[in-house]
């Protein structure tokens, strides 16, 4: 028998612990991993496959003393006519996203299974900078769903929030690869508020 949720899972089966369990997930059975399992609400994650080094956010530090140029052709480099003090800036790596499995959309703000290298924790899926004003997006996001059985689903879409701000977001031709460059003076993206991550299994 294959259970639709790790509250399921806990009450027909009596299990406590925290961990790798099959769910029933749309039309798929897909290992999800079923957290605060000894609560009376768990949660459900999707353990990152790919690892943390494909699965990131950034809120880049470096502010241009001149905010109107782009140099280096917007390609990054430290010895910039900069400085090193964007307060909003961060990075966060990410272990698990957390699934809401009746919307299929990533609760991008849960940060329990994410560790913040530097900086502020920055949401999944979100980027940004203070950088330049001119097209010249620094700060960077990655996804990577592959092996978890998921995709980004064709409508989740990424919205800019601040000023002068530049979104690119590249995607593979499966959807199960994001990629975005965000950024402005002072700006990020995020996933557009009305599907935000949404997913489809794969």
């Amino acid at each position: 028998q294959v259970f639709t949720s790790c509250q399921e899972v806990q009450l027909n089966q009596g299990v406590r612990m925290d961990g790798e369990y099959y769910l029933k997930v749309k039309f798929r059975t897909l290992q999800i991993y079923c957290a605060e399992m000894q609560t009376d609400f768990p949660k459900e994650y999707v353990t990152l496959r790919s690892g943390q080094t494909d699965n990131y956010s950034e809120v880049y530090g470096h502010r241009l003393i001149n905010p109107f140029e782009c140099p280096y052709n917007g390609s990054r480099r430290q010895d910039c006519d900069c400085r090193n003090d964007y307060s909003a800036a961060g990075y966060t790596l990410f272990h698990k996203v957390r699934l809401d499995l009746n919307s299929l959309q990533i609760i991008i703000t849960d940060l329990q299974f994410s560790q913040t290298i530097h900086g502020r924790p920055v949401p999944f899926a979100t980027a940004g900078d203070c950088y330049s004003a001119a097209k010249c997006p620094q700060g960077q996001f990655s996804i990577n769903l592959i092996g978890t059985g998921l995709k980004v689903a064709p409508n989740t879409k990424w919205t800019s929030q601040g000023n002068y701000v530049s979104v690119k977001v590249h995607r593979s031709e499966d959807g199960t690869r994001i990629y975005g460059r965000c950024g402005g003076f002072c700006g990020k993206c995020i996933p557009h508020a009305h599907n935000g991550l949404l997913l489809q299994v794969h």
